[in-house]
């Protein structure tokens, strides 16, 4: 819900300081200070400035994954112009053979965050789990200021990665912004995916009406939207220094607590912080994606007709997701001709179900693969 009022709060200002013409002035400003932050020396200054490198992450991620006992390789797959993804394969021998499942983490996160699902799920059939380009420990290149060409951007990677490690077909699984690459892809590239798999996915919905979106809004709100709208989401990490890793452990005690039965330390946060004060690349493609209400600018919704009808869709959520589940209905209206199936009953879980209920959404997951093989 806090994510939905930040959102909100962050359009009315934009629609308030259009009309007295102040709008244009303050994008050209801190559109070109962003720029300058993010691209020129505070990337050069985040060894000193922010407690993190690519070692210390590396470390971050392998503490995540310690309490994983499957045997799996580790890889980074290269694919165009220098660029490589972050690859984790659980193969087992007796299971090799059966459609494999792939793993698309959501905004800001990476591998690691699955690591109370990898165990189960490699049981029945193979595992891949990706670093999402310009996230993780993948590559962070330049992103396209364009969302459609962004996007593309995004999709062209998972192609690429999936052509260099030989997959001729899988379940796409999608967690939030991997939902909406996921449903992307499978549209370009439709031979490839047997079922698709959208766990609270971002990017479905259309704008919000008006109408909640003007409700009245405290001034000092309206000021501080307008002051950091043109920055990227996670901007204020990087800007704090040294006190990030305590911004996360305060702000966000829920992941600790997600993981509670593997870690109890601060070992998720840290690798959660880790995560995102890299150079902000596909942080700042989805920024570049994203509608001022924090909808997507290529609402997927608008598209789901050119998704073709033999491929089945399951869509998860939590029973205390703050996500609008409402285009669910729209989703199945417009494929009457295909298996669209949505289960809403991974009770207790919110946003990062997988996370917060793991063995119902690992229970319920594989009975959803086993109807493909």
């Amino acid at each position: 819900m806090a994510e939905r009022a930040v959102t909100a709060s962050a359009g009315v200002v934009q629609r308030t300081m259009s009309a007295v013409g102040a709008d244009r002035l303050l994008s050209s400003v801190w559109g070109y200070a962003d720029s300058t932050l993010r691209w020129c020396w505070i990337p050069r200054l985040l060894p000193s400035w922010c407690p993190t490198s690519e070692d210390q992450l590396q470390t971050a991620e392998d503490m995540m994954l310690s309490c994983v006992d499957s045997t799996n390789s580790k890889q980074y797959v290269p694919i165009s112009e220098g660029t490589r993804l972050w690859t984790l394969t659980f193969s087992r021998d007796c299971v090799k053979d059966r459609t494999p499942l792939v793993l698309l983490h959501g905004f800001g996160g990476g591998v690691g965050l699955w690591a109370q699902n990898l165990d189960s799920l490699s049981q029945q059939r193979p595992v891949w789990a990706v670093d999402l380009l310009g996230f993780g420990r993948s590559s962070r290149p330049r992103f396209s200021t364009d969302a459609r060409e962004a996007e593309e951007q995004f999709v062209e990677s998972i192609e690429q990665w999936r052509a260099k490690v030989g997959l001729e077909s899988m379940i796409l699984l999608g967690h939030n912004l991997g939902g909406y690459l996921a449903v992307s892809y499978s549209i370009k590239y439709p031979g490839r995916v047997k079922h698709i798999v959208l766990v609270e996915p971002w990017g479905f919905p259309e704008r919000p009406d008006t109408a909640e979106a003007d409700r009245p809004i405290p001034v000092w709100i309206k000021a501080l939207g307008t002051m950091f709208s043109p920055f990227n989401p996670l901007a204020s990490l990087r800007l704090v220094g040294p006190l990030g890793p305590t911004l996360v452990q305060t702000l966000r005690p829920d992941f600790k607590k997600k993981f509670s039965s593997m870690f109890s330390d601060n070992t998720v946060s840290e690798y959660i912080y880790h995560l995102n004060v890299q150079t902000p690349s596909g942080e700042t493609a989805f920024k570049n994606m994203t509608t001022p209400e924090g909808c997507a600018v290529r609402p997927m919704l608008q598209r789901m007709e050119q998704l073709p009808p033999q491929i089945p869709l399951t869509i998860m959520y939590g029973s205390r997701s703050s996500i609008d589940s409402n285009p669910c209905s729209s989703i199945r209206d417009m494929r009457p001709h295909s298996h669209v199936e949505i289960t809403q009953t991974i009770r207790g879980a919110g946003h990062y179900v997988f996370a917060d209920q793991p063995e119902d959404f690992n229970h319920t997951l594989l009975k959803v693969c086993s109807k493909v093989d």
